[in-house]
């Protein structure tokens, strides 16, 4: 095992080369977890992991330990039995929660080190909890920051509220700008490069088995909301979004305090599909910002994180393997879609290393995760074992997968 200082948190990297004339296998995750807050709504201390019935509670449980504990437990196993018909290398990162900062870099100074024949990320979901899925596509990410200043200093509201223009009110009506009545994303160009889904894709999401009462009950609301002219399922993948993620301004402390900000400030992030491009979406941010700020409004935008969405080829020897080591293990053929979250691993893996990544994982909607009280079911924790072995097996015997050069 060998660990790499980055500019940030550090990677780690082992690996087992034991399969004479056998394929590789890059094998990713991630150790990096997301803050606990808001800590008062946790059930069980985040960082002491609390079993109730048959999940285990915990922050990172399910995004990614539970996950990541699985397949390093099948590769021990195979390795214990003599089995392991793959090459593999593990590298595990400290930065995927906060855009795999230097996961790129890592990658470029590090393709001898790399070389692999396939990148299997164990940082993924499945669609339930005995219907598994495989992921084809992962949006990107566009996370920025944005402040606005109106007086050099707070005011006291009685005494010029109504009289010059309030940072935070502004802020809030930029925001509402952003969208329209139908949920569209009103920036200049925001469309422009989005990947058109195909009506087999349509057809093949449409297979998901999805209940908008459990996706309700999963999200805590009355009511689901999104773009004109979309399912639920997708616009959770197939299409581009723009969420505020925090807003901060003037006093918010217990009580009253009469007080007109002098500033306000908000995070947004924007999830991105095929084939759109991180930098031109910030262009038309900051276009709009030009356009929509009023002029005794100074602003700033700050770039906190960017990453491209990427496709995986659904017909892929990956894809095939994936799917017979799924269908083994849960007794029911996976479906295909499109996955919401961002996985930055996949696009730099192509671009990087010219090789595909597969992505099995387990972690269910309803996990909680980035959330208080995030859990993972533990039977999939074992049944993921099972199928990361059994993945192992199948994909040494695919036709496609070469051995090293």
């Amino acid at each position: 095992m060998e660990v790499f200082p980055t500019a940030g948190h550090p990677i780690v990297y082992g690996d087992w080369l034991e399969a004479s004339g056998a394929g590789t296998i890059l094998i990713y995750g991630h150790y990096d977890v997301q803050p606990v807050d808001p800590l008062a709504q946790w059930t069980s201390p985040p960082f002491e992991p609390t079993l109730r019935g048959e999940y285990i509670f915990a922050r990172g449980a399910s995004d990614m330990k539970s996950n990541g504990l699985a397949v390093l437990k099948a590769l021990e196993a195979s390795i214990k039995n003599g089995s392991l018909p793959v090459n593999v290398k593990v590298v595990f990162e400290g930065e995927e929660e906060i855009g795999s900062t230097h996961l790129g870099p890592f990658l470029e100074t590090n393709k001898s080190k790399l070389k692999c024949d396939l990148v299997l990320s164990a940082d993924a979901t499945i669609a339930k909890r005995d219907l598994p899925s495989l992921a084809y596509g992962v949006r990107g990410i566009l996370y920025l920051e944005v402040s606005v200043q109106g007086p050099s200093h707070d005011l006291h509201s009685g005494e010029f509220g109504g009289g010059i223009h309030n940072p935070a009110q502004v802020l809030c009506e930029l925001i509402a700008g952003m969208h329209n009545a139908d949920g569209q994303v009103t920036l200049p160009g925001f469309y422009d490069q989005v990947r058109i889904l195909s009506d087999e894709e349509r057809r093949e999401l449409a297979r998901i088995p999805y209940s908008e009462d459990e996706f309700r009950q999963a999200a805590g609301v009355k009511q689901t909301f999104g773009e004109k002219g979309y399912s639920t399922l997708e616009r959770l993948g197939a299409r581009p979004t723009l969420e505020v993620n925090g807003l901060l301004s003037g006093f918010t402390g217990e009580g009253t305090k009469t007080v007109l900000p002098a500033k306000a400030m908000a995070k947004i992030s924007m999830r991105l599909v095929p084939y759109q491009d991180p930098s031109i979406i910030e262009q038309g941010f900051m276009e709009y910002m030009r356009k929509n700020t009023p002029p005794a409004i100074t602003w700033e935008v700050k770039h906190l994180a960017s990453a491209s969405a990427a496709l995986i080829d659904r017909k892929s020897f990956g894809m095939r393997a994936a799917s017979e080591a799924l269908d083994s293990a849960f007794g029911a053929k996976p479906v295909f879609r499109l996955e919401g979250g961002t996985l930055p691993l996949v696009s730099l893996a192509k671009m990087k290393l010219g090789v595909e990544v597969i992505m099995i994982g387990f972690t269910l909607p309803d996990d909680d995760v980035h959330a208080p009280n995030e859990r993972f079911y533990l039977p999939n924790y074992y049944r993921g074992i099972e199928t990361y072995i059994r993945f192992f097996d199948l994909i040494s015997r695919q036709p496609d997968f070469k051995s090293p050069a």
